[in-house]
């Protein structure tokens, strides 16, 4: 039987930056990190092998950190669980005995109940080079292609694929718009906007109720009765998480049929910790179950188990989850974080918001200024920030983590307005017209008035 100190099971974010930081951490401990798949994906580079990058070699993550650290990478799975023994069995390497565990075993697509959705050319985005080399190829050869879901993955999908020569793609989306649990429906619009213009075929509030064909899709029956043709249909609504491990140990699951953890990311098996996808999750404000799976999350639940795997040496002052998004759709970039204005009233937040509509350079006049619009969401009685959207060019992504961070800190209207921010004619907006600022006064004034 094989021993390690620190065992991961899971190669993803989640398992490599666990095992990164428990080497920062425990310098003279003995890391081990088990993963099924060959080579580990980039997920969120997954949308643009089909065309930006060109081929799924170009989105991998290279095992050069893990030797250089002198991390063990074992290529097998993890079939078995004994807590009490501290001990993994492996498909093909018999077991491992560990001090300490890390689960990091992600999650896989959900593929719905709809009747031929097992036909060839129906695909669902998994996460292995393999799987995603057969589906690039199958994409090159496809004419008619129909995404099921209009959420990031099925969006940044149709945008990309929307490029390339001689392709014909559709979205079909339940809600009233695409990206529509993300944004407003301002925000959400302008990214449809971006994807007719490319070519893109929406379908939003509508289901697909049949995929058609023989042995092979030929096309799909909407719930309005409408027929389009396909020759790959791509089912993006979703995924689990992959608990199947944790479970059959006597793990507890939580309600979001994820690994329940407390706020160390501990799970109820002694030394054993749940990370990533795969890990339950609550929001920030509301405290509710979320499932939100994101790359960033899984990276800070990891760097927090992995730093306190031992004893508990980074203090956890953020205990929640705070969703937060962006993507480039078309030439408009579109990010959130924390509660839409939506959501905030969905969950009885009376709330004030306030909008700011600037230049990104100043003066707008230079070249390649273009718009940015920030809108904050408040707590009226407080004026505490709760959420934030941002639409514009590049620099949306870093205003974002910018209200991401206020948010963590719950800071409020008062004190953003107050802000001190480092400014430039080439790249920001205005300093008298800061949109965080402005917004945040905005807010202020009409909860006064």
């Amino acid at each position: 039987m094989a021993e390690t100190d620190i065992l991961i099971i899971g190669g993803g974010p989640a398992g490599l930056v666990a095992a990164n930081t428990a080497h920062a951490y425990y310098p003279g401990k003995q890391i081990t990190l088990v993963r099924k798949a060959p080579r580990a994906v980039v997920p969120c580079g997954i949308p643009y092998i089909f065309h930006r990058l060109g081929s799924v070699e170009k989105n991998l993550i290279p095992d050069g950190g893990l030797e250089a650290k002198g991390i063990r990478l074992v290529l097998d799975e993890a079939i078995k669980l004994d807590t009490e023994s501290h001990c993994v069995t492996l498909a093909h390497e018999g077991e491992i005995k560990y001090e300490k565990l890390v689960l990091a075993t992600g999650s896989s697509p959900i593929r719905p109940p709809i009747p031929g959705a097992t036909k060839r050319g129906v695909f669902v985005v998994e996460k292995d080079p393999v799987s995603l080399q057969v589906l690039f190829d199958a994409v090159q050869n496809a004419k008619n292609i129909v995404v099921i879901g209009g959420g990031f993955i099925g969006v940044e999908f149709a945008d990309e694929i929307a490029h390339m020569t001689g392709k014909h793609i559709a979205i079909v989306e339940m809600l009233p718009h695409c990206l529509y649990q993300a944004f407003g429906d301002d925000f959400a619009q302008q990214a449809e906007a971006e994807l007719k213009k490319a070519g893109v075929e929406i379908h939003t509030g509508e289901k697909v109720t049949e995929i058609l064909g023989e042995e092979h899709v030929s096309g799909v029956q909407l719930s309005n009765g409408q027929r389009l043709d396909a020759d790959l249909v791509l089912i993006s609504v979703g995924a689990r998480p992959n608990v199947t491990l944790a479970a059959e140990a006597g793990l507890t699951i939580g309600y979001s049929r994820g690994i329940w953890v407390d706020e160390y990311l501990r799970t109820t098996a002694p030394d054993v910790f749940a990370v990533g996808d795969c890990a339950e999750k609550k929001d920030f404000f509301t405290r509710k179950v979320t499932p939100e799976m994101l790359a960033s999350t899984a990276s800070a639940e990891a760097r927090i188990a992995g730093a306190n795997l031992y004893s508990l040496r980074v203090v956890r002052d953020n205990r929640g989850t705070l969703a937060t998004f962006s993507t480039q759709v078309g030439d408009v970039t579109l990010a959130s974080a924390g509660l839409t204005e939506r959501r905030a009233l969905e969950e009885g937040f009376d709330i004030v918001v306030g909008v700011s509509k600037t230049m990104n350079r100043h003066p707008g006049s230079l070249p390649g200024a273009r718009q940015v619009t920030v809108r904050l969401v408040f707590a009226a009685d407080s004026l505490v920030l709760l959420g934030g959207e941002v639409a514009g060019g590049p620099s949306t992504g870093e205003l974002i983590n910018t209200i991401a961070l206020a948010l963590q800190n719950r800071m409020t209207a008062n004190q953003i307005e107050t802000l001190q921010v480092a400014t430039h004619p080439l790249l920001t907006a205005a300093p008298t017209v800061y949109p965080l600022v402005t917004a945040a006064i905005q807010a202020r004034e009409l909860c006064h008035s």
